[in-house]
């Protein structure tokens, strides 16, 4: 993973992770324990503060990702209000919604379509997982119904 040297010059080269200040990971690894953990008051603190709310891991699981994942809705639900974003997927193609479905976290869930998570985003999407895992009869005319559904895929351009 590159990230830029000094953000404020675009010129700079970029460097890894590997050269970031060991604080600065140690950091990062705080606030992802924090994330899989429940922490919400850890990040009442620092989201304000300038936490990013789409802060991703290597390898590519989001904030909201591993606070859905393990189900904790009060902290998926205050992400969202900083705009982590519910459609990101991680480097395996999972969303957050797919997630908690797989997890049965129905508080999680819910919250995911209050913040506009598409159900169809990710492989497998948050609907093949209804289907797999038997609970069509609990949220599939939910995802059909549901306000981001559609809303996470690039829009398509027509033709002038």
């Amino acid at each position: 993973m590159d990230l830029p040297s000094d953000a404020s010059d675009p010129t700079s080269p970029a460097r890894t992770v590997s050269e970031l200040p060991p604080d600065a990971i140690a950091f990062a690894g705080r606030m992802y324990d924090a994330a899989r953990t429940g922490q919400v008051d850890v990040f009442k603190q620092a989201l304000p503060l300038g936490l990013p709310a789409n802060m991703t891991n290597e390898k590519g699981d989001t904030l909201l990702m591993l606070a859905a994942y393990h189900g904790h809705a009060e902290l998926v639900e205050l992400l969202i209000q900083h705009g982590a974003d519910p459609n990101r997927i991680n480097d395996r193609g999972q969303s957050p919604l797919a997630g908690a479905v797989f997890k049965k976290e129905d508080r999680v869930i819910e919250v995911l379509l209050e913040g506009l998570a598409d159900p169809d985003l990710g492989s497998p999407s948050a609907m093949q997982c209804v289907t797999m895992f038997n609970q069509e009869s609990v949220w599939k005319d939910k995802f059909e119904k549901a306000p981001g559904n559609g809303k996470g895929k690039p829009e398509m351009s027509t033709p002038s």
